[in-house]
Parts: C-alpha cells; structure tokens; sequence
C-alpha cells in the first residue's frame, strides 16, 4: 500500500526529521551534521529518511523554507495589504531569521540560505501584490516581487554586516516611503 505524502504518519516522520535536524543543528555546525546522525537521532532507518527527502541539502533546504515561513507568519501576509507595517514585519522577520542561522549554518551555505530567504520573500510579495491590484496572473507584478524580495534581502544582508547598532524597524522605515510611491525625480521643464 503505497502512502501519500498527506497521511498523518508520514508528516509526524518528516517533522521528526525535520526537528532531529534543527536539534543536531544546534549543537553541531551544518557541514559537520550527516545523515547517520539525524537518523539516530530521529530513531528511523536511512531508507526513511532518503523517502522523505533527497539527500541533507534537500532536508537543509525544507527545514530553512519551513522555519523562514514561520518567521514571516505566512498566513499574516496571505491577507495584509504591502504597506508600512508589512514591510517593516518582513524585514524584522528577515532580520531575525538570519540572526538566527548565524550560529548553526556554516559559511558555505550562504548562497543556499540567501536564495531560500529570496524565493519565500518573493512568493510573498508577489501574492500580496495580486491581491493588492485584485488581479490574475500579471508578468509587471511578477518582476516588481523578484525586486522587492532582492531588495529587500540586500537591506537585512546591510543591516546585518554594518547597522546593528539601530533596530531592524528603525532601519528599514526611512527607505519605505520610497518603496511605496517610488521615486518622483519631479519633471524636467
């Protein structure tokens, strides 16, 4: 009898994974973690872990794009307009999630890490802006989410390496007015 991936037990088996990870990834960098290790410590087989996911980069990958949706309170931004407020709970999301990562993912996952944080900010962004224009399907949207998560991304990577001196929501709300009407140069008479 084959299982889909919706039954009960299999989702409590990829959680027990999933949480075995983010507990080895405390005490033990990333590079360090293999999947000997996360099998003993969620008490399964290997053939379990590999019908749950391809391979550790593949569970690193889940468990990033599951705890950054927690961050962002998905379901907040399924429903919020992009306005002030969402930008600056985006952001401070952001910010913690990566102050977060800091002491358990290595160096070398920085790129993985980034576009996982770029992709989620961009689903996001993007159905906010449908729903925003009360629209389908629409290619001016879809590129206006790719810059904003970018954008976005770049400005907690800044506040990260030089601003941590001033809260995340003090840095991000001098750049939103900007962002929310865009930037009037004023006509060339």
């Amino acid at each position: 009898m084959t299982q889909s991936k919706t039954d009960p037990r299999v989702l409590r088996t990829r959680k027990l994974i999933m949480d075995s990870f983010i507990e080895l990834s405390g005490n033990k960098e990333f590079k360090d973690i293999t999947v000997k290790d996360i099998t003993t410590e969620a008490m399964i087989n290997r053939a379990t872990f590999y019908y749950h996911f391809e391979d550790i980069y593949d569970l690193l990958e889940k468990v990033l794009s599951e705890v950054l949706l927690v961050n962002l309170n998905y379901d907040f931004y399924q429903n919020d307009e992009l306005n002030e407020e969402a930008f600056v709970r985006i952001f401070t999301a952001i910010t913690n999630f990566q102050k977060s990562l800091s002491n358990r993912c290595h160096r070398g996952y920085e790129d993985t890490i980034a576009r996982i944080i770029r992709e989620q900010l961009e689903i996001i962004f993007y159905k906010m802006l449908l729903k925003q224009n009360n629209t389908e399907e629409d290619e001016a949207l879809k590129i206006t989410a790719v810059i904003l998560s970018w954008g976005i991304y770049g400005a907690s990577v800044e506040w990260r390496r030089n601003s941590k001196k001033i809260p995340p929501e003090e840095f991000i709300k001098s750049a939103i007015p900007y962002i929310i009407s865009g930037i009037d140069f004023g006509s060339k008479n």
